[in-house]
């Protein structure tokens, strides 16, 4: 382990101690702390997002990247509602999560505790860093952040302000703190930080989270990446389908909850697939499609790879299924876990699709998109795990925190 990655990291460990201690009026202090400071400072955090934007641009990253990327007034000002949002939920700290007195007359009680020392490693999206940071004050974590090398300076810049926000509401600024250095080293260190880091959360693309899955000596919580679905039934209302689609789609095509793939039921094909292309074309969506989408003009023969590919641009694999046993056949040999969506007007077709599709979250009658710790009312989100283990779907305040048995007798021997 780096010198440098120890010495932030038993800083972490010493603030973590001090902030697992903390009340709520002071943890929401500091969260409201944190929100009016990033919108006192936007211009900061946008003249050092600018930076960032610029050196992807010179060097041809793709545009949806880009986007992930680029922060604005609005998107700043959303990480502040975030902040805030978090500070008006219940603390879970302290939760007594089940409780009994035993037949020997001990009581037993299970409680919410921090977990101590988040470690989370991101990609591309500067917000995460006030998510995460805000996401972990409130559940009583102190948290150390590393994400890419493309947004170096958005995040040096939004986790010197939130630093700044948290001492002036008197807790400690080591409560949230960037991995130094640069390169692959200081995350390699960080990935093996036993003993000062009490759990990881990679959030990004299938190459980083399965490097820190795989090399990572710290327990990992595992997000995942975005294979979503949406199915188009035989009893669909078209209408709703095709907002549906196109919401799921194409209202933000670059995150993890974008639709990747439509699913058709050929009862309603002929009717459907005209109107879905087009819609999806005057969008700028290329639809990559089997040979009842490719009948149609414009539309790319979609390869073997399509099924499995999270596009995260403007994109979308297409085809035609025999029935809803197809839909779920095709859903369960592509889908990454995440979202999954049905349109349908039939309530059978509904709970066969919800028994038997796989997944974090299954949207029945809704767009992929409402896959969000915001969107669920858990305030922001760290990320979508897609494990299943500990927890599952958006990663709220509750999903950090882990328990301890409180067991009161009154001089019990065994």
């Amino acid at each position: 382990m780096s010198e440098q990655l120890a010495t932030v990291a038993k800083r972490a460990r010493e603030a973590a101690t001090v902030l697992a201690l903390a009340t709520r009026a002071q943890k929401d202090g500091a969260l409201e702390a944190m929100a009016q400071a990033l919108l006192d400072s936007a211009d900061r955090v946008l003249a050092a997002n600018a930076a960032d934007v610029a050196t992807a641009e010179e060097t041809d990253t793709p545009a949806h990247l880009v986007d992930r990327l680029r922060l604005d007034r609005d998107r700043v000002a959303s990480m502040a509602r975030g902040l805030r949002d978090v500070a008006g939920l219940p603390d879970p700290v302290g939760e007594v999560l089940r409780g009994s007195t035993l037949p020997n007359g001990l009581e037993l009680r299970q409680v919410r505790v921090p977990f101590g020392v988040v470690g989370v490693i991101y990609e591309a999206r500067p917000n995460v860093t006030a998510d995460a940071a805000g996401l972990c004050l409130k559940s009583g974590n102190a948290v150390l952040l590393r994400g890419s090398s493309s947004a170096l300076h958005s995040n040096t810049m939004i986790v010197e302000v939130l630093r700044e926000a948290v001492a002036s509401a008197g807790l400690p600024a080591d409560c949230v703190a960037l991995v130094p250095g640069e390169g692959h080293e200081p995350v390699k260190a960080l990935m093996r930080a036993r003993g000062l880091v009490d759990v990881l959360i990679p959030r990004g693309g299938a190459g980083l989270i399965r490097s820190v899955v795989e090399e990572s000596t710290v327990p990992v919580i595992e997000t995942g990446v975005g294979n979503c679905h949406v199915y188009v039934d035989a009893d669909a209302d078209l209408e709703a389908a095709l907002a549906i689609v196109m919401n799921s789609k194409t209202q933000r095509p670059s995150v993890c909850n974008a639709a990747e793939s439509l699913l058709v039921h050929e009862a309603v094909a002929e009717a459907f697939v005209p109107r879905v292309v087009a819609a999806l074309q005057g969008a700028g969506v290329s639809v990559h499609g089997d040979p009842r989408f490719a009948a149609v003009e414009g539309v790319v023969p979609a390869t073997d790879a399509d099924w499995d590919t999270e596009y995260l641009g403007l994109e979308i694999s297409a085809a035609v299924v025999a029935d809803l046993d197809a839909a779920i056949t095709h859903i369960r040999q592509h889908s990454s876990g995440h979202t999954e969506a049905i349109v349908t007007g039939s309530q059978a077709a509904a709970r066969r699709f919800v028994a038997e599709v796989d997944a974090a979250a299954v949207m029945v009658n809704a767009s992929t998109r409402f896959t969000d710790g915001g969107e669920f009312g858990f305030g922001a989100e760290i990320g979508i795990s897609t494990q299943k283990l500990h927890a599952r779907g958006p990663l709220g305040l509750p999903e950090m925190t882990s328990s301890k048995y409180v067991v009161t007798g009154d001089g019990h021997v065994r």
